[in-house]
């Protein structure tokens, strides 16, 4: 599931408050989907055990959470023309 990054580095800041621990921003990705999944249970009332990985912390970076805050992080939309041109050139593997 893709997510935007200012929705993630929020997720990640509110992670970090409740456990004590600065998320790398792969894992903030994750981190964001299951506090959204989460909200939706609660919301329509659906039991459900949610499962992720954390899979590093973010004190490589610190440059992406300082622009976080100050305001300068962008959310960007990689293209789908690009997404693509990209999947074309990978080598077609018989299953």
């Amino acid at each position: 599931m893709a997510v935007h990054q200012l929705p993630t580095f929020e997720a990640a800041l509110t992670f970090t408050k409740a456990e004590g621990f600065l998320p790398a921003p792969e894992a903030a990705h994750a981190i964001r989907v299951v506090i959204d999944e989460a909200l939706r249970c609660k919301q329509s009332g659906e039991r459900k055990t949610i499962v992720f990985n954390f899979s590093g912390h973010g004190y490589f970076d610190l440059g992406a959470y300082e622009r976080y805050l100050a305001g300068n992080l962008e959310d960007y939309e990689y293209p789908i023309e690009k997404v693509r041109e990209a999947l074309a050139g990978l080598p077609k593997v018989a299953v």
